[in-house]
Parts: structure tokens; C-alpha cells; sequence
């Protein structure tokens, strides 16, 4: 079968968003003390089966449509997800011990805000709305990071509401590109660069 053949590939980016918005949406409701911390057991499985595992579904998708940014972004993301959620199995049933960790985990959300700041200098050449949740993103684990480093809860819990915002707007670029495909035209703005 020739190349002019082929069939178009779907884009897996929506389907890597919604797992990302979703499980993030979710978290940050408990980072804000919208919901007990007690919630962290239903978001263990989210963040592997979801938040995790379709993420890496999707950047593995991303690799065969050619997208760089798609690739890297929901891979690193979907690892993170199983760090995470490893993160809380292993400790809650004491296979690690965090009480000696002083500020690492604050320091490894940091190192995220870095990576993730890096990646939102690439959205500069996407659209808005991928912008805004990159963005949103990076300022999200800088809070967190700050706050679990200095024990400023206070600074934690605004990372916990800027992450309601960033999985929110995640979840409507998801739905966007969805309806955009289906309707073929634009239904949901993006914000498309020029």
C-alpha cells in the first residue's frame, strides 16, 4: 500500500490530555483540601490505569505520527504518574521509608516544574490552549515544590487549586480537538497559532 493510501492516523493527543486533566483534576482536589487526603487511595489506581498507562499509550502513539512534543510530554507524564502512585503504595505499605526524605520529594517537584517550564517554551509554537496548560502546569509544581521543601502548606494549597485549573483546562483542550475532529471544524476554540 502506497503512502496516498494509507489511511490517517487518528491523533492520540486528546486521549493522553483527558488521562493527564482527569487524573490531575483529581489530585489537585486533594492538594487544595477540597477532599480528605484519605482520597490519595483513589488516585493511586487513577494515576496508573489513566493517568499513567494511557498517557504512555498516547507518547507511544505520538512516536508513530511523527510528534516530538506529543511524545516526550505524555510519556515523561504518564512515567510520573507511575512514580507517583508508586511513590504512595511503597511507603504506605512500608516498603519505604520517607521519614528520613527531608525535602527530596519537594526538591523532585521542583525538577518536574523545571521540566515541565522547558516544555511549555515549546507550546509558544502551538496553540493557546496547550499553552495555557503547560503553563499552568510548571507554576502548579513549583507551588507543590515550594511547599512540601519549606513546609508552607499554605503555598502547597494554592499549588493544589492552579492544578484544578491546569487538569480542568486540560480535560477542555482534550475535549476541543475531539469535537473539532468529529464535527471537522471548529466547534471548541484552541487558540490556534497564526
Amino acid at each position: 500500500m502506497s503512502d496516498a493510501q494509507m489511511k490517517p492516523l487518528a491523533n492520540p493527543g486528546p486521549l493522553g490530555l483527558v488521562g493527564f486533566g482527569l487524573t490531575t483534576v483529581l489530585l489537585s482536589l486533594i492538594n487544595a483540601h477540597i477532599l480528605p487526603s484519605g482520597g490519595e487511595a483513589v488516585v493511586i489506581p487513577l494515576a496508573l490505569a489513566y493517568g499513567g498507562l494511557i498517557q504512555l499509550i498516547a507518547g507511544l502513539l505520538e512516536f508513530r505520527t511523527g510528534n516530538t512534543f506529543g511524545l516526550v510530554a505524555f510519556l515523561s507524564y504518564g512515567a510520573f504518574w507511575w512514580w507517583f502512585a508508586m511513590l504512595l503504595l511503597f511507603s504506605g505499605n512500608g516498603l519505604l521509608d520517607l521519614s528520613a526524605a527531608g525535602p527530596t520529594i519537594g526538591v523532585a517537584l521542583l525538577l518536574w516544574g523545571v521540566f515541565t517550564f522547558y516544555m511549555w517554551i515549546a507550546t509558544f509554537r502551538l496553540n493557546r490552549a496547550l499553552w495555557f496548560v503547560f503553563l499552568t502546569l510548571w507554576i502548579t509544581f513549583l507551588l507543590l515544590g515550594i511547599g512540601d521543601t519549606f513546609g508552607a502548606s499554605a503555598i502547597g494549597t494554592a499549588g493544589g487549586y492552579v492544578g484544578i485549573l491546569c487538569g480542568a483546562s486540560a480535560m477542555y483542550t482534550s475535549f476541543a480537538e475531539v469535537v473539532n475532529a468529529t464535527f471537522g471544524r471548529v466547534v471548541a476554540p484552541v487558540g490556534a497559532r497564526d
